[in-house]
């Protein structure tokens, strides 16, 4: 069985991405049910991501680069699901921007190729949305941050304030009730700020290892967010201050 799934993770990893059906083919004597478990525990053991109708390989993100590599497996569990959640807010025919991070990467990794128009300011994540045909992505440019993978400056915000997004992912790094979502650069924050203003629904991304910590620089308040999207470790007492709030929370 473990050598199976070696093979399986050996196919996808050389291919990038599969679908079920090549699976099927590759894999001609063992069960569909057995090659669907296998899929199920080898997304469970963080070696490759089940999509749609197929999976992807874990180093068709990240590549070669071991801290690349190292920061996106982190709570990697709680980053599938909370992109799955996120990919349903996506519609085609929409303006999107998606901040720089390793949840919105694992997002852009999981994306349906529709006919959207994707800003991103993560190098990780516009090397993602690149392999997709249908949709247009753009850097929203600026200076390269060698640590985040991102890109920022008064370039970035200078462009964004020319776009009108329908849904803005954003991602924060801490989050507490009295300095409200938080991150740890003030031109990071700069750029979120400006996104949030141009944007008819913000969506924050944030797993739960984030709350109850006080950051460095507010992004923005509780009415200036639409959703907030997690796993499933939310204190009930945080979704109800949220709900009341008016922020919808999955």
């Amino acid at each position: 069985m473990e050598e199976r799934r070696n093979k399986i993770i050996t196919f996808v990893n050389e291919h990038g991405n599969i679908t079920f059906n090549e699976l099927k083919e590759n894999f001609p004597h063992v069960s569909e049910m057995t090659l669907r478990t296998d899929l199920k525990v080898l997304d469970k053991e963080q070696r490759l991501v089940r999509i749609h109708g197929g999976a992807r390989s874990l180093d068709k993100v990240v590549g070669n680069d071991d801290f690349l590599k190292k920061r996106f497996i982190q709570n990697t569990k709680a980053k599938k699901i909370i992109a799955k959640k996120a990919l349903e807010f996506i519609e085609s025919n929409t303006t999107i921007f998606l901040d720089s991070g390793s949840t919105t990467t694992m997002l852009a990794h999981i994306l349906e190729d529709k006919p959207n128009i994707f800003v991103t300011s993560g190098l990780t994540c516009a090397i993602e949305i690149a392999r997709l045909e249908r949709a247009k992505v753009v850097l929203s440019g600026g200076n390269i941050n060698r640590h985040s993978l991102s890109v920022n400056g008064i370039e970035g915000i200078r462009y964004i304030e020319k776009i009108n997004f329908d849904i803005a992912f954003i991602g924060v790094t801490r989050y507490s009730k009295e300095t409200s979502f938080t991150c740890e650069s003030l031109e990071d924050a700069e750029l979120k700020q400006t996104v949030i203003k141009k944007s008819r629904k913000v969506i924050v991304l944030m797993d739960s290892s984030k709350i109850n910590q006080r950051g460095t620089y507010t992004i923005c308040n509780h009415n200036e967010v639409d959703i907030v999207i997690s796993d499933n470790e939310l204190p009930e007492a945080l979704k109800h201050e949220f709900r009341n709030r008016g922020i919808a929370v999955y």
